[in-house]
């Protein structure tokens, strides 16, 4: 069996994780973050917008990068749509849910670090989901869908309640 969508897996895993971390510290340092929790805009909203955009600068490009770092790591040919698609799946709910952690971890010193061991447990799922999708796919098991409607599934949950949750957490 191919390693590659592990692989894959775990490099987009760990470039979201180095940009989690300065999510809303921005906007903690200049005082911005106090005026979008204060205005008319929920804060549930700014969060859901901060992680939307932590997405598509993150989680789509390395998607769109994923059929090249297959081709360097050995992906068979047939394995790339699958490989994209499932990226595309899941990789808002490594996004939204890091988004909670990046507000558990606001204000904490060397918040880098406990964001990684608040988050790692949570991104398990996704990980598990979007490489037994692959590797389902790529062995013809047939397994390939239900993995995939849970992958969907967990990024679905995570776009609605992690928005909640994150904007629970800032106003803490």
């Amino acid at each position: 069996i191919c390693i590659a969508p592990g692989v894959l897996w775990v490099a987009l895993l760990l470039a979201a994780l180095l940009s989690l971390g300065r999510l809303f510290e921005t906007d903690y340092e200049d005082g911005s973050l106090e005026v979008l929790a204060t205005g008319p805009l929920p804060l549930e909203a700014v969060v859901a917008a901060k992680s939307l955009a932590h997405w598509i600068t993150t989680g789509v490009p390395l998607t769109v990068l994923a059929p090249i770092m297959g081709l360097l790591l050995n992906l068979p040919p047939e394995g790339y749509g699958v490989l994209v698609a499932t990226m595309l799946a899941g990789t808002p709910a490594i996004s939204f849910i890091g988004a909670i952690g990046a507000a558990l971890t606001l204000r904490a010193r060397r918040g880098g670090v406990l964001l990684a061991l608040l988050m790692l447990p949570l991104f398990v799922p996704t990980l598990t989901f979007g490489i037994s999708a692959v590797g389902a796919a790529l062995l013809g098991t047939g397994a390939f869908a239900p993995s995939f409607m849970i992958l969907v599934a967990i990024s679905l949950a995570s776009i609605v309640l992690a928005p909640l949750a994150a904007a629970a957490a800032l106003r803490f």
